[in-house]
């Protein structure tokens, strides 16, 4: 049997991870600074992270949700605590694609509707709803295609106004990335996630705040959406959550009341999840990550706008996306083989910068002097 081929590889295998970095089956180390895709929240193998897997691997890996699990109970309260979202509920599933989906199927039960309005730019995952409130025709599939879905430009506050003004009483749910991701590391204004909020609460519509990759404490704030001084209906997560283990949630306000099979998961919120969850929430807090993602991010925003040769630095903490003009398309590709540094991408010419939360100043650094020879075709070879 063979794969199905539908990832284009780089020829590069891993074979060893500590921290923010890599070695392949040479030993040739990399810096990881896309984490594979914003989900190496706290590094590579943290020594808590692999002892509570492997202690609670050695208890019990899975059991279903027809019993008592207290890591689940535990992980609720932790995840409170840290993301300030004391008084939420928390459903527990295994991907991101699963969460949004989850949050929207929430939205239609709570309020009987069925619009649900979208962003151009927007990423919210593959699976059915969640893929056809993305923006990307091209992986919609003639399945998946609805007349539900209301898309209007990122960011436009009168069109929002104007959409809700003819449409209110049918719209479930708005779903928004606080960072776009895949959209190019662009950030939703605060006004305008503010005007979502305060529509919401006219209309009775539920405001979905998407965290899937801008959460999670990525940009110095627990969810990106924090930064506006509202707070949503209903949080999606998942990437960074488990630092590599799959799993994701949705945090869910006090107001949305809950019946038996009104949302489930066989695999969602299973031991082994909850472990990596808890280690990861207990590294964030023991050594504050929060932080110093923001103080390592501001670090490298503040240089990377240095570089003449940049169009423009986006992004907060550590979600950052640098835009290049089109003659240097190559350096993302550069960065990787010449100077052995994971980056991430977003079309047509964005570099996205997605690395651990723990990253260091002078792993930064150390990007930044790559950085430096890359965009000015210092020992490049086209």
């Amino acid at each position: 049997m063979n794969l199905f081929d539908v990832y284009p590889l780089n020829d590069i295998e891993i074979t060893k991870a500590s921290g923010s970095n890599v070695w392949d089956a040479n030993e040739q180390k990399y810096l990881d600074l896309y984490g594979g895709h914003a989900v190496i929240s706290i590094g590579h193998t943290h020594p808590h992270y692999v002892s509570r897997l492997t202690d609670q691997l050695n208890k019990v890996g899975f059991y279903s949700n027809s019993v008592k699990i207290p890591l689940q109970t535990q992980l609720a309260e932790k995840l409170g605590q840290v993301s300030g979202k004391k008084g939420y509920q928390l459903f527990l599933v295994n991907s991101g694609a699963e969460a949004n989906e989850n949050a929207l199927k929430l939205a239609s039960f709570y309020n009987g509707r069925k619009k649900v309005i979208a962003f151009t730019g927007a990423f919210h995952g593959r699976t059915s709803l969640a893929v056809a409130v993305t923006d990307n025709p091209k992986i919609v599939a003639p399945v998946n295609e609805t007349e539900n879905v209301i898309f209007l430009p990122f960011n436009n506050e009168v069109a929002l106004e104007e959409t809700f003004k003819a449409q209110g009483n049918e719209i479930s749910a708005v779903i928004i990335e606080g960072i776009q991701g895949v959209g190019g590391i662009k950030e939703a204004s605060k006004s305008f996630l503010q005007k979502i909020r305060s529509l919401c609460d006219e209309y009775n519509s539920v405001y979905i705040a998407d965290s899937v990759q801008c959460g999670y404490g990525r940009t110095g704030l627990f969810y990106s959406h924090d930064y506006s001084g509202v707070e949503a209906d209903v949080y999606t997560m998942a990437k960074g959550m488990g630092n590599g283990f799959p799993i994701g949630g949705i945090s869910i306000a006090p107001k949305f009341k809950p019946w038996h099979g009104e949302l489930g998961t066989t695999f969602g919120g299973n031991h082994l999840a909850c472990a990596a969850a808890l280690a990861v929430l207990e590294v964030m807090e023991q050594d504050n990550l929060m932080k110093n993602a923001e103080e390592v991010g501001n670090h490298l925003i503040t240089e990377l706008k240095k570089f003449e040769q940049v169009v423009e630095v986006r992004g907060r903490g550590l979600m950052i996306g640098i835009e290049l003009p089109a003659e240097l398309a190559h350096v993302k590709k550069e960065l990787l083989f010449t100077h052995h540094i994971f980056t991430g991408e977003a079309k047509p010419n964005v570099i996205r910068l997605l690395p651990a939360l723990n990253l260091t100043k002078a792993q930064a650094d150390e990007f930044l002097r790559a950085f430096e020879k890359a965009v000015k075709g210092v020992g490049y070879k086209a």
